[in-house]
């Protein structure tokens, strides 16, 4: 996020300070995250009034000079929600011990429903009286910090997913299960491109394949608003809540309805007219009355019952949601859901439900997933993939892709996709699909990205040297005065010598980026086959990406050099000799010190020749994959 380099680090911070809560109320986890996401919903509402306020007011039509009052109608135009005074997130921070806060916060919350009808009853409200008037006014400063005052971007939406994630992690509410991973939304999205109509989500938890769509439709750099309609169901009223407050924090809107989908069909109207279904259902539920649903069978079950066991109960659940998903489906619809990995080859009767829907032609691809993806399990899922509106020349054919060795290790339990991780399994349904030209932009993008970090790493490069040179200056008097042949002088001759190899290979990478950069500008890289002759070609972005490997490993190891020659140095340190070493300006831990100047410095320039390597890695991933730009097996 560019705006906001260091948002990991406020969000880690964020969540610590929310955490306290645990310790300064009588609230347990499971009943402090209500209140938490209920006050980063007032932020947040409250960044975007600001962002769209000065916009708005400039274009207020006036009458006899007076300018007609803001209106709740003014913001939602702009996908925004229109605050009172008292619901302004500045007011509640400003007030004082002598205040009660709780009850302004309460006030603030009813003026928003009262605004919005479909947030009545949703927003928390009595629970803010359990916490200490001090804890809670702590809690609004923190929410407040100043650097996310200027910030731009949908900070604070990034914000609410965030500890929608922690809470999930911590199983604070409904077993973790209200929240899907990010990652595993924003492939489905992907996939299914849910560009416009009505979108459907019959699982809805918390809202997050609502919000991943709307962001789809963002990037096209339109309105999500105007193009899409959202359609929801949800068996828990508290993550109900917390669904519509997601949707209100991204400034959406979406008919969410409480209902068991088994037995209830609140949306009945949308049946066979959805555009996309997208769900996360609970895997493998076995206790479904077949008395009770059996009278969908032909409309919502239109392969009939997945298989009945001697109590008349469901054996499991997963054919009657993908019957559902399918069912809902308009005549050209898309569906994306997860599903246990098990469905796939289930037997009996499920195998004859899938064999039906498979005849269908409309089963359009299937990804398998590692395990370690979700916050409260650790099984391995598939994503699977409905097309109604299926090329003929693909009606036989489904799309088969093993995704479980493509993941990032976020914590030690816990992983993920990279934004390049998804665009680069995304990019293999564009083959399928036949969009050969998406697949050359892409690569040519992590072409531009390599090229791109090259140029910013020959800069950071020379800004390294200047520092070092600079650190070396201010040791060298000291040096100096030491007997050549101790210790430190064996550091110091492999620290010149290792300068000496580091210079000749920044020489060299100059060179090659000069090189490589001259060919993409004079060259028409249109095909497949140009790029990967450009990308594998060892003079230039191989060359570079193996020369930047290689200047990592110089630039740490003369750091490491120059950190023990600075610790030899000053074990040598005597009276007499202190004025001719200043540790203030070398090594003073309270001061921007030469040496700290130099650790950030190598930092910069380390993470900006990874990228190099990287972006390098991304576009041959795919090309030794994929050479002639079609679909083939791997």
């Amino acid at each position: 996020m560019a705006q906001l380099e260091n948002i990991e680090a406020i969000e880690k911070r964020l969540w610590k300070a929310a955490d306290t809560l645990r310790s300064n109320s009588s609230y347990a986890s499971n009943e402090y995250f209500m209140p938490v996401m209920g006050l980063i919903f007032l932020r947040h509402a409250f960044s975007r009034f600001l962002k769209v306020k000065d916009e708005i007011v400039a274009n207020l039509p006036s009458r006899g000079g007076r300018v007609r009052p803001l209106t709740k109608e003014d913001f939602s135009q702009k996908g925004a929600i229109f605050l009172q005074e008292d619901a302004q997130f500045d007011s509640l921070v400003a007030l004082t011990d002598a205040d009660d806060r709780a009850e302004a916060v309460i006030q603030a919350m009813e003026s928003i429903e009262k605004d919005y009808t479909n947030l009545k009853d949703q927003l928390p409200k009595p629970e803010y009286r359990e916490l200490d008037n001090d804890v809670l006014g702590q809690l609004l400063r923190t929410l407040n910090p100043e650097e996310l005052k200027s910030a731009t971007g949908d900070i604070f939406g990034r914000i609410y997913e965030y500890f929608l994630t922690g809470f999930a992690d911590l199983k604070a509410h409904d077993g973790g299960e209200f929240f899907t991973p990010v990652s595993l939304v924003q492939l489905i999205t992907n996939v299914i491109e849910p560009g416009h109509g009505k979108v459907l989500d019959p699982a809805c938890g918390s809202g997050g394949m609502f919000v991943q769509s709307a962001h789809f439709v963002e990037k096209m750099k339109q309105n999500p608003g105007d193009l899409l309609t959202f359609y929801g169901m949800e068996k828990n009223p508290t993550t109900i809540r917390l669904g519509k407050m997601n949707l209100a924090v991204h400034g959406l809107e979406g008919n969410i309805q409480k209902a068991i989908t088994y037995y209830e069909d609140p949306h009945d109207g949308l049946w066979g007219k959805a555009d996309y279904v997208m769900a996360n259902p609970p895997f493998n539920v076995d206790e479904v009355d077949e008395e009770k649903i059996k009278s969908d069978v032909g409309r919502r079950l239109p392969f009939g019952l997945p298989g009945v066991n001697k109590k008349k109960k469901i054996s499991n659940g997963n054919y009657l949601w993908i019957s559902y998903f399918y069912s809902y489906l308009n005549e050209t619809g898309r569906a994306g859901f997860v599903m246990s990995s098990q469905a796939s080859s289930a037997g009996r009767d499920e195998a004859k439900v899938r064999e039906a829907l498979i005849k269908t032609g409309h089963v359009d691809a299937m990804i398998d997933i590692r395990g370690n993806f979700f916050y409260t399990r650790s099984v391995p899922c598939q994503l699977w993939f409905l097309n109604k509106a299926k090329p003929a020349e693909h009606h036989n054919k489904v799309l088969m892709i093993d995704a479980r060795n493509i993941y990032r290790k976020v914590t030690r339990k816990i992983y993920d996709f990279t934004p390049e991780q998804l665009n680069n399994i995304t990019s293999i349904v564009w083959l399928y699909r036949g969009q050969t030209e998406r697949f050359i932009e892409l690569v040519q993008g992590y072409v531009n990205q390599a090229l791109i970090a090259t140029h910013e790493s020959t800069a950071l490069l020379a800004e390294y040297n200047v520092i070092i040179d600079t650190l070396h200056k201010a040791m060298k008097p000291f040096l100096n005065s030491l007997i050549k042949d101790g210790v430190q002088g064996e550091t110091y001759i492999e620290l010149r010598k290792t300068f000496k190899e580091l210079n000749t290979f920044i020489a060299d990478f100059e060179r090659l980026k000069d090189n490589a950069q001259k060919q993409w500008d004079e060259g028409n890289y249109s095909t497949t086959t140009d790029l990967l002759q450009f990308v594998e070609t060892d003079q230039v972005i191989s060359g570079l990406g193996r020369q930047s490997r290689e200047l990592v490993k110089l630039i740490d190891h003369s750091f490491k050099l120059i950190t023990r020659l600075i610790e030899l140095c000053e074990k040598k340190l005597d009276a007499k000799k202190n004025d001719l070493w200043n540790n203030t300006e070398i090594n003073s831990g309270r001061h921007n010190t030469l040496k700290k100047q130099a650790e950030a410095a190598r930092k910069e320039v380390v993470e900006q020749l990874n990228l190099v390597r990287y972006f390098y890695r991304q576009a041959h991933w795919l090309l030794s994959r994929f050479p002639e730009g079609e679909l083939c097996d791997v």
